[in-house]
């Protein structure tokens, strides 16, 4: 299978840590006991992935995640037959799985997927909430502790890549966006490890790079980033080459472009 899919059990695991900013929370807690589906809109890198990790230890069921990308079938999902000790076994892929178990599903990037993904999801997203395996012949019915929860991001969306108003409207929805300034700066320095006092400088910075989204970058800048920054610089790395290596050169490609996000670098944190 090619479906990337990983799968943890809260049982063993800490909650991993992840710092509301609405009420994403108890929107994720009515949609689970009332069987709802979930779709999450959002940049990359501002949580959606680490709230979906929460929610899931939180609510003690085990995550089934995909990580969706274009050669995505829905046979990756659901399952198929393969050769195992020379005999021709059936396979559950994760979201059988998580329909079994009773589980949660989380499709990251729903919308990288292949058009016949989203024809499986349809009747699990209504009050049927089924799973047809044709090549077993089964008819999963999910049980009420199973949850379908989908992300994208809506700035990468374009005609060839995105979810029909048909499929959009069989979701509970919430968008996602980077948090307020203090707020990230508290998230970023618990995360790294680097004092609030230096990550405000930081955040900061960020501040004035995603001014630029839409002008010389597609992306503003992700906390995930920013936490990587602040990483490195906690760890002795200078503050401007760290800033080089996590919020520059992953941004853009175009020399000219780099340069001007290393003039901001430098406004903030001085030279190397």
């Amino acid at each position: 299978m090619t479906s990337a899919a990983t799968s943890t059990r809260p049982a063993t695991q800490d909650v991993p840590f992840y710092q509301a900013v609405g009420n994403e929370c108890e929107l994720f807690e009515q949609a689970f006991h009332q069987q709802l589906p979930l779709l999450l809109k959002g940049p990359t890198g501002c949580g959606k992935t680490r709230f979906v990790a929460h929610m899931a230890a939180k609510l003690k069921r085990p995550l089934f995640t995909v990580s969706c990308h274009d050669d995505l079938t829905a046979a990756d999902l659901t399952g198929r037959y393969l050769l195992q000790g020379g005999e021709t076994r059936w396979v559950d892929g994760p979201l059988t799985q998580a329909v079994r178990e009773g589980g949660i599903c989380y499709l990251d990037e729903v919308v990288e997927a292949r058009k016949d993904v989203t024809v499986v999801l349809h009747p699990l997203t209504d009050d049927r909430r089924l799973l047809p395996l044709e090549r077993t012949g089964e008819l999963l019915q999910a049980p009420d502790n199973f949850m379908l929860v989908v992300s994208y991001n809506p700035g990468y969306q374009h005609i060839l890549k995105s979810l029909k108003p048909s499929t959009r409207q069989r979701f509970v929805a919430k968008s996602f966006d980077f948090p307020p300034p203090q707020l990230e700066r508290d998230i970023v320095a618990r995360e790294s490890g680097l004092p609030a006092q230096q990550c405000a400088a930081l955040i900061n910075l960020a501040v004035r790079l995603r001014a630029m989204k839409g002008q010389d970058l597609e992306e503003g800048v992700s906390t995930r980033l920013l936490i990587y920054c602040a990483t490195l610089i906690a760890n002795g790395m200078p503050a401007p080459q760290a800033a080089q290596a996590t919020l520059v050169e992953p941004l853009s490609d175009d020399i000219d472009v780099q340069e001007g996000l290393m003039e901001a670098v430098r406004a903030t944190f001085g030279e190397d």
